[in-house]
């Protein structure tokens, strides 16, 4: 009796494994991987040496002037080799031309708007510190930016910065990296002056 019950067992462990083993059809491959990111601890320093501002960066950043516009001293870039991204912040004086910086603002973002799945605004509002602004986040895997913002104090400056990085997008993968600058881009507006 335990001759046959073995060998019963033996020949079903050989039609399941015939069985499993001959169906190329149903092979699922791994879904893609991503390379682990690494992300550095928060830790900010103070950022006082541009003119007419001043704010509190990630120390893992370094603050560079732009090289495109070497007369703008109030221009940065804050590199984050890291990440292969920087945050461009362009500075610019209000004369009464407040709406035009903000009607420059809507044509940037529009021009993101065809690579974009949604677009997310909301209100920078600092009484204390005379800085008003919007942030303008947008989803999408090819978003060349997905991260925007303005900050004002409506009537002699205007500062306008933008998240880039220096590859071909793909948000879906960087969207840890994009959540974790979000937070110091976040912590730059709160703790951003006037000079």
């Amino acid at each position: 009796m335990k001759n046959k019950i073995s060998i019963l067992l033996a020949a079903l462990a050989i039609v399941l494994g015939a069985i499993s083993c001959d169906d190329d059809d149903n092979y699922l491959p791994k879904p893609r991987g991503y390379f682990r990111i690494d992300l550095p601890e928060k830790a900010y320093a103070k950022v006082d040496t541009i003119e007419r501002y001043s704010f509190e960066c990630p120390q893992y950043a370094l603050i560079t002037h732009d090289p495109y516009s070497p007369d703008e001293k109030n221009w940065v870039n804050i590199e984050m080799p890291d990440f292969k991204g920087s945050i461009h912040l362009t500075h610019k004086s209000v004369d009464g031309n407040l709406g035009e910086y903000l009607e420059d603002v809507h044509t940037m973002v529009t021009k993101h708007l065809q690579k974009a799945n949604g677009v997310r605004d909301s209100l920078i509002v600092n009484e204390e510190h005379d800085v008003y602004g919007l942030f303008i986040e947008m989803d999408g895997k090819g978003v060349a930016t997905p991260m925007q913002f303005y900050l004002t104090d409506s009537t002699r400056n205007f500062v306008r910065g933008a998240l880039y990085f220096n590859f071909q997008p793909n948000n879906d993968s960087m969207q840890p990296v994009i959540n974790f600058i979000r937070a110091d881009i976040d912590h730059l507006i709160e703790t951003f002056e006037w000079k």
